[in-house]
């Protein structure tokens, strides 16, 4: 099956044809340049110049930092509260003239990590982290999904977590790769009390810089970077659309 993938990011929507079967992308994605908050018209025309730019007429999945709830929006973090309690299909649906799916973006890439990436097979419990403008979290128990779960918004000195371990955090504060990664630990801490994963995939583009900071890391769990870096959530988009149509 072909469908439209768009990942939705604290700085950008990235966004390509899938094949599912596969998990390659059809084309090279494009990226879309978007400000944290983004206003609704800003998003809804990022979204609107990836499915122009591919001509598509077919079915969208997109991953949306945020717990989607159906085609509703609920909570949302750093893309701005504005997108809340809104039909996120239907609004998507409007820009790009597809038949949307909204998912959590972080289910997303797990999807996709979890079928074609570092945790294919793995029937364990597996906690998939993607670190960005903020920390995307999934958490899987013999291959299934539970839709979601947001560490990143656990409370850490008044703040969420990821205010304080996220990748964006590291250049705001100019911290080393080894200080931040005791920033991690703490994260890691709190999560794996909560639970107590067998596996970890660390996603997000500093996942192509595990040679860093990898090393630093302290946890119960085995601790693998993401095989698919940056795609695994414009792929995930897409399986997810596959997996909802069934």
């Amino acid at each position: 099956m072909k469908v439209l993938g768009i990942d939705i990011g604290g700085s950008a929507f990235k966004g390509a044809p899938v094949d599912t079967k596969t998990g390659k992308l059809l084309a090279e994605r494009l990226r879309v340049e978007i400000a944290a908050p983004c206003p609704t018209a800003h998003g809804l025309a990022a979204a609107r110049e990836i499915a122009r730019h591919f001509n598509w007429q077919g079915p969208v999945g997109i991953g949306f930092p945020g717990i989607i709830l159906g085609d509703r929006i609920d909570a949302v973090g750093n893309l701005g509260h504005n997108w809340e309690n809104k039909d996120g299909a239907a609004l998507f649906g409007r820009a790009t003239r597809g038949k949307v799916r909204l998912f959590n973006d972080a289910d997303a890439a797990g999807l996709a990590e979890m079928k074609f990436g570092a945790g294919k097979g793995h029937q364990g419990s597996v906690l998939m982290l993607t670190f960005g403008t903020g920390i995307g979290s999934a958490l899987f128990y013999r291959g299934q999904l539970m839709p979601n779960i947001e560490f990143g918004h656990i409370p850490w000195k008044g703040k969420p977590i990821e205010h304080y371990a996220s990748a964006a955090a590291k250049k705001r504060h100019h911290l080393s790769w080894k200080k931040w990664a005791r920033c991690v630990n703490v994260f890691f801490e709190v999560a794996e009390r909560l639970c107590s994963p067998e596996l970890i995939i660390i996603g997000g583009g500093v996942s192509k810089q595990s040679d860093k900071w990898f090393k630093y890391l302290k946890a119960r769990a085995r601790i693998v970077p993401a095989k698919m870096h940056n795609d695994a959530g414009i792929v995930g988009a897409a399986l997810a659309w596959e997996q909802a149509a069934r």
